[in-house]
């Protein structure tokens, strides 16, 4: 499990050599696109690191916050704080591995075109699990009002 707190850049060692798809590329040709998404709201943001260290049985990525998102120079403003999903992606290049918009894949979906080898080609899912963001600050609170139904029955809404 990765742990994480808001509004803060964060680390993630992730196994990622053992589940590698693209075989025939060095791994200097490799980078890893990271989905998070919320359990709360489904919330989905994409980040690729903003530095990212290959080793024989791990990968190092470094994310950061940011108030702008931008997912091809590692930057991700994930809100609210609570239990996210993380899928890791291989991402990889023939030519020169150029992380940024028209050059590597936005999401694991997206198909570059024209077909070049300076564009970046999602592999498939090489590891997935679970993260906990903490709170930085203890101000974010999630607010649940309690309201009466017609029917007699009681709800609990999350609300803002």
């Amino acid at each position: 499990m990765i742990q994480a707190i808001t509004e803060t850049s964060f680390i993630i060692y992730v196994q990622t050599e053992d589940n590698r798809i693209n075989t025939s590329v060095a791994s200097t040709q490799i980078r890893h696109l990271v989905k998070f998404t919320n359990d709360l709201d489904k919330s989905v943001y994409y980040a690729y690191g903003v530095t990212e260290t290959i080793k024989d049985r791990f990968t190092r990525i470094t994310i950061n916050y940011n108030i702008t998102p931008d997912i091809y120079i590692g930057r991700t403003k994930l809100f609210p704080s609570g239990y996210w999903k993380y899928e890791v992606y291989e991402v990889s290049w023939v030519g020169a591995v150029t992380v940024s918009s028209g050059n590597a894949p936005a999401d694991e979906d997206d198909v570059l075109s024209p077909v070049a080898d300076t564009k970046g080609v999602v592999q498939g899912l090489v590891t997935k699990g679970k993260m906990y963001l903490a709170e930085k600050d203890g101000t974010e609170q999630v607010q649940y009002t309690q309201r009466q139904e017609p029917s007699g029955t009681n709800y609990i809404y999350y609300g803002q």
